[in-house]
């Protein structure tokens, strides 16, 4: 049968076996009203007084975003808060729309437009979040021992809050909540200490985990030190539309949040398979490499010890930041990359996710069809695949002559469906 898989702008037909087990997210109706169950959830919060109580004219409001890399309907979202906001008579002046960027690139104004339509970025000032400009941070404590710098424009205001979503990941659980914060508008230092390399091996620094997570546990400490006034997490289904709205007070918010995700997302299976098939979501998620690792990092919660796995993902903008492709050419296995990582005191830039790829490839060969050449995805340390419906047939037939069933698992939408095996 052809199973349509998003890739990059478009959707890749692949065929795959009649019998393959296709997993979709839990059906969830969307939202009827999205922009009214916005402004509702604002004037309405699960917890805490409204978004137009939390305000008053004269003073100034710091709203935090997801950045290009994230699929967040950021114009539906702010346009509601924007709107709350000139009601309690804050001035557009005093409002400052803060890119949080964590540690990726900040975005130009073409991919500005496209996640905030044209009028907000001319209405409104935008701050992108600088990690490693330390002339943009303020210190406001100190975790472990290490400086906890934020973005200025965050810190230096008076009324902060942080719009996102709540999906699974692979090391913080869940996103949303505090992770708009940290790493959102973190300074580089503390979140590659948070994203080090004891934190990421401990094993509950996975998907959908988020009680005894080492790496949830300091997040939190860290936004405990200048926490949002006010959150507004959303939940969206496969075609990327609302399917739930949680604000408030920015705990029980996103606890709210990860209550719908995981009725959403997590997916239970009878048994691990030996081939999974999967996505990163298709753009935006799955421009480069590094953000594509969550999709094999997800395929790795089903597929069985010495399977494979075969991720199709875009990769339009190429493998990823430069100390990405560098780690990631700093040995000459992923098992060498891993132990390398392990045995290294101080962590590098990126070197969280070559770790994420290292340990699924402990426990499956992974394929990738993307719009890689051949040589970056073998310097990736990764098989490639010029055409994923071949692929695929001969990872079947591989299977069987190793003696397996050749079973197979589809996962089309990447992260929005964690295998759980019962």
């Amino acid at each position: 049968m052809r199973v349509e898989l998003p890739f990059g702008r478009e959707m890749l037909p692949v065929e795959v076996p009649d019998n393959a087990t296709v997993l979709l997210p839990s059906a969830v109706r969307p939202l009827a009203d999205q922009t009214g169950a916005v402004v509702d959830a604002l004037r309405r919060p699960l917890a805490g007084s409204s978004l137009r109580e939390r305000v008053r004219a004269g003073q100034r409001v710091a709203i935090v975003i997801s950045d290009i890399t994230r699929p967040v309907p950021n114009q539906l979202l702010l346009e509601p808060v924007l709107a709350e906001l000139a009601a309690a008579g804050v001035a557009d002046s005093d409002i400052t729309i803060v890119n949080g960027t964590g540690l990726h690139r900040g975005n130009s104004e073409a991919e500005l437009a496209e996640m905030l339509g044209l009028d907000i970025p001319q209405r409104y000032a935008i701050v992108q979040h600088d990690a490693r400009d330390r002339s943009t941070l303020v210190e406001v404590g100190r975790s472990k021992g290490v400086p906890v710098e934020l973005c200025r424009a965050y810190v230096d205001t008076d009324v902060r809050i942080v719009v996102g979503f709540v999906e699974p990941h692979l090391f913080a659980g869940y996103s949303g909540g505090p992770k708009g914060v940290m790493p959102g508008v973190a300074g580089a230092g503390i979140v590659i200490s948070n994203h080090g390399a004891p934190n990421l091996a401990h094993p509950k620094a996975t998907w959908c985990v988020m009680d005894g997570n080492p790496v949830v546990q300091e997040i939190r400490a860290v936004v405990d030190l200048l926490p949002p006034d006010f959150l507004l997490n959303v939940t969206l289904d496969s075609q990327r539309r609302l399917s739930g709205v949680f604000a408030g007070d920015m705990y029980p918010a996103h606890e709210a949040a990860i209550e719908q995700a995981a009725r959403q997302y997590q997916a239970p299976v009878s048994h691990p398979y030996d081939i999974v098939v999967v996505t990163n979501m298709g753009y935006p998620p799955d421009t480069t490499l590094y953000q594509s690792v969550k999709g094999m990092s997800v395929a790795a919660q089903g597929v069985r010890e010495g399977g494979a796995i075969l991720l199709v993902a875009g990769c339009e903008e190429g493998i990823g930041s430069r100390d990405y492709e560098e780690g990631l050419l700093a040995a000459e296995s992923p098992a060498a990359l891993l132990d390398r990582i392990l045995h290294t005191e101080q962590p590098r830039h990126d070197q969280w996710q070559i770790q994420c790829q290292a340990m699924v490839q402990t426990k499956a060969r992974v394929l990738l069809h993307s719009k890689l050449t051949p040589r970056q995805t073998r310097a990736a340390h990764l098989e490639y695949a010029a055409d994923a419906s071949q692929a695929l047939l001969e990872l079947v037939k591989d299977a069987r002559e190793r003696g397996n069933e050749g079973s197979v698992l589809v996962m089309p939408y990447g992260q929005l469906t964690v295998p759980v095996i019962h």
